[in-house]
């Protein structure tokens, strides 16, 4: 045995040398550069953690610790501070530093809203030269410049981006989004599309594309077509993880439409209209002529032209497209009547005689046998006569919606349609009710439930239509001439809304008063000037500062305020007598050789209008419903009959036939993606949450002549 002393020396030497050993680790510890493995994504923090270490580190390391630091606030939206940050860069930058500039340098544009600046400098960077993270980073921007405009360049990103992703849940999303890219397109678009002879996954994608466009309207024969893709192109990422859109179909089940329930009003104020939608619904049941094509311009003048008796001269409100001088709908933002509503007209309150139905709960009607019907429109749907179906109406303003409803059950209806105010579809919203509903409004907040679609005519849905229109048409700087109302200021964030969706700018609006108002202005030679105030909602998101606690919000630039260009554009919310005042005012300022183009919401088309109005509207486009634009000239004059020539009512005459359209396709529309209906009152389609969108006939005043505006 070793003496202790021998031991206590022996441990005395070996001291230092484990000290040693441990001061050097402890350096080589302190000495790692964690910004490694933060470049390459394998870890990620937030910018205070990034500036934190950009600001005790030194050389290389800080530069690194920067880059991540500005990634980091442009994903949490600190466009500014990394902004400031990105000018602060050294210009010495290594191999991998320079990457990671250059996709910095795409993102900080896209972050601006510029996305042509971001566009040219993904095209400067050759994605096979990044490293893997990068690469997904690179694809991801190339995808949000593209800003959802269904086109090669995002179909390739898509596809390019889907092997870089590792959660089932990514590529799900990145698969939707294909699909959503591909469905978007129209199929004049789709057949322009030329592809590379190696770009196999495009290839299949189209190919599943044309088999959709061919079968979209037909359940059976679309669930057919996705398993023989699926066995032709088994390598596709889509065969082995389907389109959630198109997975749903699996469980695809007709709805039965053998008893259907029609919610309307049939008493008080609202009754006018209930009877309207009532009596367009029972002629589509009987087998009333289909949308026939486009407008054809003989009948559409001779329509325009024909002698019209006006059942009374107050606005129309917007629970349907907005008109002129029909009876007074009830708004569709409000529960009730409100003060700005006037009474329904004296011949107003009662339908064409040989369509009177005695008021009550409940009523029953008989279905005349009629042929069916077939569509001229190789892709949509049109109305089809349902002979042995069994229609109950049920009178809203007689009972409370939960008493209603409860009868509905009891007396076994397969399909309800209504409601039509919008405090009623609210109070079957809170029901839960497990009936098939097709609302004919719908509530203030949307909700998806897998029994309920919603089909409203309203302004709102005639500015989204004629943003899209506008844009189509080359327009880049809109200005909104609209009354100074709610319904105005809806009017703008609709329009405001939709075209930001489709890549436009900056949206003005300018607001105007009552008609006498208007005839001083014009009086006075005032005229209209062609600006306005941007509508909040095309503005870019602006970046506040917190001081204190409390966020300022950065005032909108020059830009902002002008609308960033020269306006070319006008669209117009007015009565036919207020645009009669507002067409001459816009031209006193600005010339009739301006190249500003006008365009009208139907609210100013009523029929009647003499040939001295058409000519002074010379130029201006309206969007209008198909039946009143021509595509349906035997139905047209059905309603006119039935409606004593009111357009507004004939309007609503024509939701109804839509209606009946829309319930014997409720399943396809509810679960059937791409569903199509060529509708009296628009081309319908879908979307995710069954809200109906209407696109609109357009025409225009030429010469004295209405004619299409194409």
């Amino acid at each position: 045995m070793l003496p202790s002393k021998f031991l206590r020396s022996k441990a005395t030497r070996c001291l230092p040398v484990v000290l040693a050993a441990l001061l050097f680790a402890g350096c080589g510890t302190q000495s790692t550069d964690q910004s490694t493995s933060h470049m390459e994504g394998s870890a990620q923090a937030d910018s205070a953690y990034y500036l934190h270490q950009m600001q005790q580190s030194t050389d290389d390391s800080k530069t690194n610790w920067q880059l991540l630091a500005i990634r980091a606030l442009l994903k949490e939206g600190k466009t500014q501070h990394a902004n400031e940050l990105f000018g602060q860069l050294p210009q010495d930058l290594n191999d991998t530093q320079r990457k990671e500039y250059a996709l910095l340098a795409a993102e900080m544009k896209l972050a601006q809203r510029d996305v042509a600046g971001a566009q040219a400098l993904l095209n400067k960077i050759d994605p096979a030269e990044l490293e893997k993270n990068q690469q997904a980073r690179y694809w991801q921007i190339a995808i949000a410049a593209a800003q959802g405009k269904p086109s090669l360049t995002l179909l390739r990103a898509l596809i390019a981006r889907q092997p870089l992703l590792t959660t089932p849940e990514e590529q799900q999303k990145n698969i939707d989004a294909t699909w959503q890219a591909l469905s978007s397109m129209s199929q004049d678009q789709a057949r322009t599309l030329v592809i590379n002879a190696d770009e196999v996954t495009l290839q299949g994608w189209l190919d599943l594309q044309r088999m959709w466009f061919d079968n979209r309207n037909d359940a059976k024969m679309l669930k057919a077509g996705i398993s023989d893709w699926q066995t032709r192109y088994p390598q596709n990422p889509a065969a082995k993880m389907l389109p959630t859109q198109l997975s749903n179909l699996q469980n695809f089940k007709p709805a039965s439409t053998s008893k259907i329930a029609l919610l309307l009003p049939l008493n008080g104020q609202a009754a006018v209209f209930g009877r309207a939608i009532q009596q367009g619904f029972e002629a589509a049941k009987n087998g009333a002529s289909p949308v026939s094509g486009p407008a054809v311009p003989q009948q559409v003048a001779q329509a325009a032209t024909s002698d019209v008796v006006s059942p009374s001269q107050a606005n129309v409100a917007d629970l349907t497209a907005p008109n002129a001088q029909p009876v007074q709908a009830p708004d569709s933002a409000a529960q009730s009547a409100t003060a700005e509503e006037a009474q329904p007209g004296e011949n107003a309150q009662q339908p064409a005689a040989n369509n009177e139905q005695p008021a009550g709960n409940s009523q029953q009607t008989s279905a005349a046998t009629a042929p069916q019907t077939t569509t001229s429109q190789p892709v949509a749907v049109t109305a089809q006569s349902n002979a042995g179906a069994e229609l109950k109406i049920y009178d809203t303003s007689a009972q409370p919606m939960d008493q209603i409803l409860n009868q509905v059950q009891q007396d076994g209806a397969s399909i309800v349609v209504g409601p039509l105010l919008k405090n009623h579809v609210e109070e079957l919203m809170r029901s839960h009710t497990a009936l098939n509903v097709l609302a004919l409004n719908q509530p203030e907040q949307v909700e998806n439930r897998p029994n309920i679609c919603y089909f409203a005519l309203s302004p709102e849905d005639e500015a989204r239509d004629a943003a899209r229109h506008i844009h189509d048409q080359g327009r880049q700087a809109p200005l909104l001439l609209i009354p100074r109302s709610a319904l105005g200021d809806r009017v703008s964030t609709a329009f405001a809304d939709e075209w930001q969706k489709i890549g436009g700018g900056v949206v003005l609006a300018q607001k105007f008063g009552s008609t006498a108002e208007l005839r001083m202005g014009l009086n006075g030679r005032s005229g209209i000037s062609m600006t306005g105030s941007p509508v909040s909602a095309s503005l870019p998101q602006q970046q506040g500062v917190t001081i204190g606690g409390l966020t300022i919000p950065a005032p909108p630039s020059d830009a902002q305020i002008s609308g960033g260009g020269k306006v070319d554009a006008v669209y117009i919310l007015a009565t036919q007598d207020e645009i009669a005042l507002i067409k001459p005012m816009i031209t006193l300022r600005t010339g009739s050789q301006s190249g500003v183009m006008l365009y009208a919401s139907s609210r100013s088309a009523q029929g009647g209008a003499g040939p001295d109005f058409r000519l002074e509207m010379e130029g201006l486009q309206y969007n209008e419903i198909p039946m009143l634009a021509g595509a349906n000239p035997s139905l047209m004059q059905q309603a006119l009959r039935s409606v004593n020539n009111d357009y507004s009512l004939a309007r609503l005459y024509a939701m109804g036939a839509d209606a009946w359209s829309l319930a014997n396709n409720f399943s396809q529309m509810r679960q059937v993606p791409g569903f199509e209906l060529n509708g009296n009152t628009g081309d319908l389609t879908a979307t995710q949450d069954c809200v109906i969108n209407r696109k609109l006939s357009w025409l225009k005043y030429q010469q004295g002549q209405i004619v299409p505006a194409n």
